[in-house]
C-alpha cells in the first residue's frame, strides 16, 4: 500500500514551479573536460592550482543568466557554491581557496543571488560535502589522491574533526550571508564505497549530518533540504534521482516522496568542450513531461564556460524549453500525476479539473481515452486553443472483418491527420 503524499506547506512553491535550473560552475570549466576531472585524472591539488591562478570569467553577467532561465520557463535555480574540487564561489572567511583570490576577484555568488532574486527566481545553493582540496579531508575511495603511493601516510595527519568544523562553518556562512535561501542541495554520502584498505566511504557520521541539518533548520526554517546527508526517511524534504528517468512516482518504505530529477543537457555537469552526447529537443521536452507526470520536478543543468557564458548548445537547448513552455506551461506548472491511465504513447498531467493529454506518438484521426466517457465537458489543443471534438468510437471495417473492441467507458477524441507544429502536442481536457 502506498501512503498518501503530504508535503509541508513550505514546499508549496516547489510543487507549483516544477522546473528549475542547475548551474555547475567552478575551476573545472577551464579544464573543459568534465567537472570530475580532478578525480578522473587523479590530479593533486598543487597541479590543479593552475586553474585557480587563471580563473577570470570576465564575461560573467548573472542578469543575462537569470533572464535566460526565466525565458526557458524555469522558476528556480540552484548554483554550486562549492563542488568536490573544494573551490568556493563566494568570499568565505574560512579559506583562501575562493573566487575573491582569483584574477576575477569578485564574489560570484553574491552577484548571482542578487540577479536571480531580482528576476523573481527562487534561490538554491549546491554545497559539496566532499572536498579533494582541503588538507584535513581524509583520502578514501572517491578522493583524487586515492592511488597516491603515500596516501595512507598522508591520512595520518588529516583530521576529519577539523574538516567537519570547516564544513559546518561554511554552511553557516551560506545560510547567514545571502538573505533568505529557498533550497540547499548537499552532495553526497557514499558509505558503501570502500577503499582498497577496507576503509568505508563517508556517511552521516563524517559530516555530523544530524547536527548539520539541525543548524540548517534553525538558520533557515523555510528552506528545503535534499536527501544526500545519509539520514533516515523523513529527515530530507525531497529526493534526488540523477541521470535516469523514473517511470513511476518514487516511493521509500511505501511512502510517496517529494522528488526532483536532476539531469544534464549532455553527459557532464560542468562545461565539457568536446562532448557530443547532447540530448535532442524531443528528449528534452519528454523528460520534463515524464517527470511531472510522475509527480516530480525537473532540475536541468547548465555548465557555463570559464569566461562566464552559456555554451551555444546549452542556449539552444534552453530555447527548446522556451518555445514549448510558452504554449504549454499550464500543463506543467502546478500540475502533478493523474489518477487516470493514459492511452499508449501518451502521458497525463493534471491540475484540479484540468487534465492534460501529452501525445508522444501521433495517432491517425482519433484517440481513445479509457475511463473518461461522460467525464469531459470540453477539449482543445493547448497550443492554439482550437476545439477537439468528442465522439463515439467508430471504426471502418472491411466485409468479413470484426470491428476492434473498445473498452466500456472510453472517450474518443477526433484528431486532425496532421500533427500540430509543436514538439509534443497537448490536449487540454476540462473535466465535469
Amino acid at each position: 500500500m502506498t501512503l498518501p503524499f503530504n508535503p509541508p506547506e513550505r514546499a508549496d512553491w516547489f510543487i507549483r514551479d516544477r522546473f528549475g535550473m542547475f548551474i555547475h560552475w567552478g575551476l573545472y570549466a577551464l579544464g573543459a573536460r568534465h567537472e570530475w576531472l580532478m578525480n578522473f585524472e587523479e590530479i593533486d591539488p598543487s597541479t590543479y592550482y593552475k586553474y585557480f591562478q587563471h580563473y577570470d570569467p570576465d564575461l560573467y553577467n548573472p542578469r543575462e543568466w537569470a533572464e535566460t532561465a526565466r525565458r526557458a520557463g524555469m522558476r528556480y535555480a540552484v548554483i554550486t557554491a562549492k563542488h568536490h574540487e573544494g573551490f568556493c564561489n563566494w568570499d568565505s572567511q574560512l579559506t583562501d581557496y575562493k573566487v575573491t583570490n582569483t584574477p576575477y576577484g569578485k564574489d560570484v555568488l553574491q552577484e548571482w543571488v542578487t540577479a536571480f532574486r531580482e528576476a523573481g527566481l527562487k534561490i538554491g545553493f549546491y554545497y559539496s560535502l566532499i572536498d579533494w582540496h582541503h588538507p584535513d579531508f581524509t583520502i578514501d575511495s572517491m578522493h583524487a589522491l586515492r592511488n597516491h603511493p603515500d596516501a595512507l601516510e598522508m591520512n595520518k595527519i588529516r583530521d576529519m574533526n577539523r574538516y567537519r568544523a570547516y564544513l559546518h562553518g561554511q554552511v553557516r556562512e551560506l545560510l547567514t550571508g545571502f538573505g533568505k535561501i529557498d533550497l540547499i542541495w548537499f552532495d553526497f554520502s557514499y558509505p558503501e564505497r570502500a577503499w582498497h584498505d577496507g576503509t568505508p566511504g563517508k556517511d552521516h557520521n563524517d559530516w555530523d549530518s544530524e547536527n548539520l541539518l539541525k543548524m540548517v533548520r534553525e538558520l533557515q526554517p523555510e528552506i528545503l533540504v535534499n536527501n544526500r546527508l545519509d539520514l533516515p526517511l523523513g529527515a530530507a524534504d525531497f529526493y534526488t534521482p540523477e541521470q535516469y528517468q523514473p517511470e513511476s512516482w518514487p516511493t521509500i518504505q511505501g511512502q510517496r516522496v517529494m522528488w526532483e530529477l536532476c539531469q544534464t543537457f549532455s553527459g557532464s555537469w560542468g562545461y565539457y568542450r568536446d562532448e557530443q552526447t547532447w540530448k535532442s529537443p524531443d528528449q528534452l521536452i519528454k523528460m520534463l513531461i515524464n517527470t511531472v507526470a510522475c509527480g516530480g520536478n525537473l532540475l536541468m543543468n547548465v555548465g557555463p564556460t570559464a569566461r562566464g557564458t552559456f555554451d551555444k548548445r546549452a542556449t539552444a537547448a534552453l530555447e527548446v524549453y522556451h518555445e514549448w513552455l510558452r504554449l504549454h506551461g499550464r500543463a506543467i506548472y502546478n500540475c502533478t500525476q493523474s489518477d487516470f491511465t493514459p492511452p499508449p504513447g501518451c502521458r497525463y498531467t493534471q491540475n484540479g479539473k484540468r487534465l492534460y493529454l501529452h501525445i508522444f506518438s501521433w495517432p491517425f484521426q482519433e484517440i481513445n481515452l479509457p475511463g473518461l466517457a461522460g467525464k469531459v465537458e470540453y477539449a482543445q489543443f493547448l497550443n492554439d486553443a482550437s476545439e477537439i471534438l468528442l465522439a463515439a468510437p467508430h471504426h471502418i471495417t472491411l466485409v468479413g472483418e470484426e470491428a476492434p473492441e473498445v473498452e466500456a467507458g472510453t472517450l474518443t477524441l477526433t484528431l486532425p491527420v496532421q500533427k500540430p507544429d509543436v514538439q509534443v502536442p497537448v490536449i487540454e481536457l476540462y473535466l465535469k
